[in-house]
This record gives structure tokens, C-alpha cells and sequence, in this order.
């Protein structure tokens, strides 16, 4: 890997939208697809990511309430105005629509739902963070990006990676955007992707239990 230094960080992103093409194709929205989904990308992580992985968090609180802001902005348009994501700037032919991917069965199984939440609690952070923080923003700084320390600052660097999270998220880009404004300052400020998977990870946890207590399933792409 020392001649691509670049693979354990852009790895397990890749099998990650690997899945979700796949998914267009052979719906993995039932219980054996979260399996699938989980455990292939799982073992990206595992097997192609371990030299990488540094789970140290430096400021647990702050990480937390990282987590629970973005959380809180995540929800916050759809409680204060009903209906504003079905404007055409959220939904329309290149954002696609805010409903979710899971089929009937998935949504009546209890076992499909605690691996869809483990899906966005314990991959989508560390798949995230080690490719929008720990490698794309640093090698908008350098090509040869391991010269660059987690959490420096450019200009291009935090703008560009804020945009593309922000596009990633579809008819949430809105908030996809103010997320990762946040994510990509608190990267800034403890220089540490431990600290960013906690407060992925936070968010995402927060975002699945208001999803499955309320049935807002369309939070779930």
C-alpha cells in the first residue's frame, strides 16, 4: 500500500458506492441486503483500512455536541416549515427525492432496522471521515497528501470538500452542506478523525432513532 498511499482512505468509500449502485440494480434493502452491505464494506475497512484507523478522540464533548448540533440541523427544516423538501431545489431530476430505499419488508423487520442503524452509526463515520477528511481535503492541499497534517486550512480545500459532502446527500444537500461547514471546522480544530467519526457517528445515531421512533423513514436514502 506504501506505493498507494491513498487506497485505505478512498477503499472503503468505493465498495461503499459500489453497494449503492448495486443497490439500483438489486434492491439490498432487506435484511440480507444490510447484511451484504454491512459485511462487504466492513471488510474494505478491515482488511484495506487498518494501517489508517486511529479511533483517538481528543475532546469527547466537544465531539458530542458536534454530533447532536448537526443532528438538530439535519431535522430542523422539515419540523419548522412541512413540506420544504419537496420544493423543486430538494427534489428534482439530479437531487432524486427524499424517501427511503428500505422495502416494506425491511421496514417491519426489527433485525433490518438495527442493521440499517449500525450502517449509519458504525461504517458511514469511519468509510466517511477517511475519505472526506482524513484523504480528499488534504490532497486538495498536496497531491502527495501525507505531508499535509489532518485539519489544515485552505480555502479550496474546506469549500470544495463542504460542497461534494453537501452533493453526496441528494435531496439533503441543504443541510448536507451545513454539515459538513461543521464537520470540516471541528476537523480544524482537534486535527484528529477520531474526533469526526464521534461526531458522524453522534449525528447518524441521533438522525436513526428519530428516523424509527417518528417514522421518517424518507431520512433513510
Amino acid at each position: 500500500m506504501t506505493r498507494f498511499p491513498a487506497v485505505p482512505y478512498i477503499a472503503p468509500f468505493a465498495v461503499y458506492l459500489g453497494f449503492l449502485a448495486l443497490h439500483s440494480v438489486w434492491r439490498l434493502s432487506g435484511l440480507a441486503g444490510q447484511v451484504v452491505w454491512i459485511a462487504g464494506t466492513g471488510l474494505a475497512i478491515a482488511l484495506v483500512s487498518r494501517s489508517v484507523l486511529d479511533f483517538r478522540v481528543c475532546q469527547v464533548a466537544g465531539s458530542v455536541l458536534a454530533g447532536v448540533v448537526v443532528f438538530l440541523l439535519w431535522i430542523g427544516p422539515d419540523l419548522l416549515w412541512p413540506g420544504y423538501r419537496h420544493f423543486w431545489l430538494f427534489e428534482n431530476v439530479i437531487t432524486g427525492k427524499a424517501q427511503t430505499s428500505l422495502s416494506a419488508a425491511g421496514l417491519g423487520n426489527p433485525v433490518a432496522l438495527a442493521l440499517r442503524t449500525v450502517r449509519a452509526v458504525v461504517i458511514v463515520p469511519i468509510v466517511e471521515e477517511l475519505f472526506w477528511r482524513g484523504w480528499l481535503a488534504r490532497w486538495l492541499v498536496d497531491a502527495d497528501f501525507r505531508r499535509v497534517p489532518l485539519g489544515k486550512y485552505t480555502a479550496a480545500s474546506f469549500w470544495i470538500v463542504a460542497a461534494l459532502f453537501a452533493m453526496e446527500h441528494g435531496p439533503y444537500w441543504d443541510v448536507g452542506l451545513m454539515a459538513g461547514v461543521l464537520f470540516n471546522g471541528w476537523m480544524m480544530r482537534t486535527k484528529s478523525l477520531g474526533d469526526l467519526m464521534l461526531a458522524h457517528a453522534v449525528a447518524n445515531a441521533g438522525l436513526s432513532a428519530y428516523v424509527i421512533a417518528a417514522g421518517k423513514w424518507e431520512y433513510w436514502l
